[in-house]
């Protein structure tokens, strides 16, 4: 892992490569009127050659005889907040992913939280899932220098990235891994070395436990994959917490959509259908190494969705844990069964919020693209606090609307609902609407991540693959519950 610290002032300052901001139209930000200087006359023609006006996204690296070797002129675009930083910080380190010593003043930027943002982009962006690869290509950066501006203070203020950061890369590989190598025995103990990690309490209900406990959704989806599911509860129970929140995460380690069977091109990506619960263990990672004073129970159903000889058929009913019955008639929509079993154990515990998160609906990724997540809740204040921290860590979340008049396109004939409306359109909100059957009168808010837990592209800090998007919201959220 790179290793942030306190460099020189830049008066004093020497190294390989120093990285600066530079707004629109080649306005300098803190330390690139040095580093013009450094280089010289010829710096104008440089910038020329490789088009560079300091647009967000652009870095020009111009060798010097100056005290650096060569200066990173880093684009911020019209106007910098804590979301440009990150994202320039993240083109910064892939321009210089093959030194291994760097510095920058990029955390002089006068926005809030502007040295977190530079080594969570930093970090993020150089994150490489290499485990099967023969000849990996791994980043040479070791350490990353703080120039000048009260260096210290921000090497300081940038520790506070490190467990969300650890939390996401631990939720990208979890996501990136293959199916075959993470079977619900396997998160399961994932979640085991997070709890010995962190000192946490861990509750693991095993098959043979299901029908005492009422997992009855669960078992149903299980029921046709060979490699035995696990319900997993995670407890970070400090002393004197502030607050209590429940996060719930979907655990589909590969999604076939059983008997109603996916076509092989929508198979590709299905091991990235456990994305929430891996959300969930990063969180609750990053919060517990973060000590804040804050009560978490992490719960993930975790199973396969396969079409084997026992596999639950298309108008079988299943019977989670609060009772509500469901008509099962797409097996395809089995994230929001074992869901139904997850909230359900949560909101037994009567925390002051529930959040769940999922790679629920196809749907949703139609409506918001693949960079957003879909956000509902039954409580504006909830939703809103949550809102608010997602805004601080760029992961981009859109409020959904929560119908009540469109619950009736789910009654059944035979049981309390359907899994499915039957209608062509709102798939999202249905979803939503199934899911808060399911949390009682708790504050809940459903984050459905379909399209930004798996990124299709590279740029800034996204690497193309397992996304971690979610883990610094929650992260975030906790942060903010406890200084309210």
């Amino acid at each position: 892992m790179v290793e942030f610290t306190a460099g020189a002032s830049l008066e004093e300052a020497t190294g390989k490569v120093l990285g600066v901001p530079v707004f629109a139209e080649r306005n300098w930000g803190p330390g690139a009127e040095a580093a013009a200087e450094a280089v010289g006359d010829r710096l104008e023609a440089q910038l020329d050659l490789v088009d560079f006006n300091g647009k967000l996204g652009q870095v020009a690296i111009v060798p010097s005889d100056g005290p650096f070797a060569s200066y990173a002129f880093v684009g911020l675009g019209e106007e910098a907040d804590s979301e440009t930083v990150r994202q320039a910080a993240g083109w910064f380190a892939r321009a210089v992913s093959r030194i291994d010593s760097v510095s920058t003043t990029l955390h002089q930027v006068d926005v809030d939280g502007a040295a977190r943002a530079v080594v969570e982009g930093f970090k993020l962006a150089l994150y490489r899932f290499d485990k099967y690869l023969t000849e990996g290509k791994p980043s040479k950066v070791e350490s990353v220098e703080f120039i000048g501006g009260d260096a210290a203070a921000a090497s300081s203020a940038a520790d506070t990235a490190g467990p969300g950061v650890r939390g996401a890369m631990l939720t990208r590989d979890l996501i990136n891994e293959p199916a075959n190598n993470k079977s619900p025995e396997a998160l399961t103990a994932v979640a085991t070395e997070i709890a010995a990690g962190q000192g946490l309490r861990i509750r693991v209900y095993e098959p043979e436990e299901f029908t005492e406990e009422r997992f009855g959704a669960l078992a149903g989806v299980a029921a046709g994959a060979t490699n035995p599911a696990r319900m997993v509860e995670l407890w970070y129970e400090p002393e004197d917490a502030k607050a209590f929140i429940a996060l719930v995460g979907k655990g589909i380690v590969f999604d076939s959509g059983g008997l109603s069977l996916k076509t092989a091109v929508f198979m590709e990506d299905m091991k990235t259908d456990m994305s929430g619960a891996a959300v969930v263990f990063g969180a609750i990672q990053a919060i517990a190494e973060s000590g804040l004073p804050i009560k978490v129970m992490g719960v993930a159903p975790i199973t396969e969705n396969m079409p084997g000889g026992n596999a639950t058929r298309p108008g079988d009913v299943l019977v989670p844990r609060n009772g509500t019955s469901i008509e099962v008639l797409n097996t395809d929509a089995e994230g929001r069964l074992v869901l139904a079993d997850g909230l359900s154990l949560a909101t037994e515990q009567e925390p002051d919020m529930i959040i769940d998160v999922a790679t629920l609906t196809g749907a949703c990724a139609v409506a918001l693209g693949d960079k957003i997540g879909g956000l509902w809740s039954n409580d504006q204040d909830t939703a809103e606090k949550v809102l608010k921290a997602s805004a601080r860590t760029g992961e981009r979340f859109w409020q959904m609307p929560l119908p009540a008049d469109y619950r009736k396109d789910m009654d059944s004939d035979i049981a309390d609902l359907k899994n499915i409306s039957g209608k062509r359109y709102g798939g999202a909100i249905h979803a939503a609407l199934f899911l808060e059957e399911y949390v009682g009168d708790s504050n809940w808010v459903h984050l459905d991540i379909a399209g930004p837990a798996r990124w299709k592209e590279e740029e800034h800090y996204y690497r193309k693959g397992g996304s971690g998007f979610g883990v610094r919201t929650l992260l975030a959220l906790a942060e903010d519950l406890v200084r309210a």
